[in-house]
């Protein structure tokens, strides 16, 4: 028998499980969710999805989506009651080509700056820092004009690019707090004091075989 609501295996912490919640919880689509640490994945989910990483989404006609973007544009497709999809400036696409950039260009960047000693010996994290704020400077330019990167109100873009900029400013908040990004640590900084980042970021406990259903989302946020 088919499962009745899509199932989520997600990862507090991780930015893309992070995106996905948010296009979940946008589109007010409930689910199961499945919390997971990443150093003992579920044999359930690593059945659904070879490749173990989060997140990861099983529709309720047996569809898995295995990306984050795939399942926020899923999910906003079904519903989009803050009008993501259809930014006030621009157009999708226009978003879709911001996003890839972020994950191309910025992120790599990002990576070697987070996580140097996992890449080849001589990478220099602060010579990636200063790479990736190429990207940053670009959102600093876009958010002189708007509140938000595609006009006045949130967008696909905003909350797909949000937690990879979180992740950068993490890495050494002090240095972050210390750049000349006004409005791009402005637009960040909003996003981290919101209740819908909040919200997305709650605790849950670990799923085991056989755990009652965990329900995601609880109930819209602002």
């Amino acid at each position: 028998m088919s499962q009745k609501i899509p199932l989520l295996y997600s990862f507090r912490r991780c930015p893309y499980a992070m995106r996905a919640r948010l296009g979940l919880q946008s589109s007010q689509q409930l689910c199961e969710l499945r919390e997971i640490v990443l150093r003992d994945k579920p044999s359930e989910m690593l059945q659904a999805s070879p490749k173990g990483t989060v997140p990861v989404l099983i529709l309720s006609n047996g569809d898995v989506l295995e990306e984050s973007l795939d399942i926020m544009l899923w999910a906003l497709k079904q519903n989009d009651p803050e009008s993501w999809l259809a930014p006030e400036i621009g157009t999708l696409d226009e978003m879709l080509d911001l996003i890839n950039r972020c994950e191309t260009e910025f992120k790599g960047h990002l990576d070697r700056y987070k996580y140097a000693p996992r890449f080849e010996e001589g990478t220099d994290p602060i010579t990636h820092r200063s790479l990736a704020e190429n990207f940053l400077r670009e959102l600093d330019k876009l958010l002189t004009k708007n509140t938000f990167l595609f006009g006045e109100r949130r967008s696909l873009a905003d909350m797909a690019i949000a937690p990879f900029i979180r992740q950068f400013a993490n890495v050494d908040r002090a240095w972050f707090d210390e750049t000349d990004y006004p409005h791009l640590k402005l637009w960040l900084y909003e996003f981290l004091d919101s209740t819908r980042f909040k919200s997305i970021l709650k605790k849950y406990p670990v799923w085991a075989t056989g755990d009652p259903i965990t329900y995601f989302p609880e109930k819209p946020v602002a």
